[in-house]
């Protein structure tokens, strides 16, 4: 039997085809099933979502563990598509990040992307976010960096929050840097206009991540022009979460006052099926039908005697 291909070369095998990939984020098992039955080519296990979905603003306040946990039960429910984790500041020093790779790479990620803010974090496009030195980011990439090159098989997506506290060409830097240390993506998070972001495409090498974040800080544009401008990923990365937020909203204010909402709802047979039912009545059928030919083969051995 051919051995599978393992999610980080899915990945790599993407990055050298010619259109930009368009990569719908996620946040549990459930968004990234969805993305995955509609026919994306990857995802990405976004911090703010998994964050959200535990009650909590995107402030670092989930633990390595938590995350981690998190990446299993997508990989779980991922069965073709790759995925890249956010890795955060990486939960602590040089030493930790290595781990945090090696963790996300056994965890079933194909990617994770670390960046280079002052730990806790905060949201790209929120207040009161500040980079590290120069040097810090470096030793930080060039952790992941090493742990990929010492056996973790997963790419690197290294992130600079530089454009918003140190200048447009503070971020290009530490992005050309990156790459010279071996990052397979870079990524420049929030620039504020289109010449930014055409500057970024053409002063960086390598494969590119655009952030479209709808009311965020960066100009929002269809993947056709991201590609003509050099991107190689465009990144949606509150789509899914912000349209389950209005979707729930508009039905339980629906419910509160009394009015029909049946008609917002997925059809039951489709809840299941998009949730694993119908594989699961499969794999039952099959160990019921196993269980009777086994006993058939006990029945005739008995027999025999």
């Amino acid at each position: 039997m051919a051995a599978s291909t393992s999610p980080a070369t899915k990945l790599r095998n993407l990055l050298q085809q010619n259109d930009i990939l368009i990569m719908p984020c996620c946040y549990d098992g459930l968004t990234a099933r969805l993305v995955e039955q509609h026919g994306f080519p990857l995802t990405f296990m976004t911090g703010f979502g998994v964050s959200a979905a535990r009650g909590h603003p995107d402030t670092q306040l989930l633990s390595y563990a938590e995350m981690v946990d998190n990446a299993r039960q997508i990989s779980e429910a991922l069965h073709t598509i790759p995925c890249i984790g956010d890795g955060d500041t990486g939960y602590g020093n040089a030493v930790n990040v290595k781990r945090t790779v090696g963790g996300y790479a056994q965890a079933g990620l194909a990617g994770i992307m670390i960046e280079d803010q002052v730990a806790p974090k905060k949201c790209g496009h929120t207040k009161g976010k500040s980079c590290v030195s120069r040097e810090e980011a470096f030793a930080r990439v060039q952790a992941a960096v090493d742990a990929r090159n010492e056996g973790a098989d997963i790419l690197i997506m290294a992130r600079t929050d530089a454009r918003a506290g140190l200048g447009m060409d503070e971020a290009i830097y530490r992005c050309q840097k990156f790459r010279e240390i071996g990052a397979d993506i870079t990524f420049l998070e929030a620039p504020h206009s289109e010449e930014e972001m055409r500057r970024y495409c053409q002063e960086v090498e390598g494969p590119k991540l655009a952030n479209m974040l709808q009311n965020g800080k960066t100009p929002v544009l269809p993947p056709a022009k991201l590609q003509e401008m050099g991107y190689t990923i465009v990144a949606y990365p509150l789509a899914l979460l912000s349209a389950g937020i209005k979707a729930m909203r508009t039905v339980l204010t629906l419910a509160k006052d009394g009015k029909e909402f049946e008609h917002l709802l997925a059809d039951f047979e489709e809840t299941k099926a998009v949730v694993g039912f119908p594989a699961y009545y499969a794999a039952e059928e099959k160990a019921a039908a196993d269980i009777e030919a086994f006993g058939r083969v006990e029945e005739a051995r008995r027999d025999g005697k």
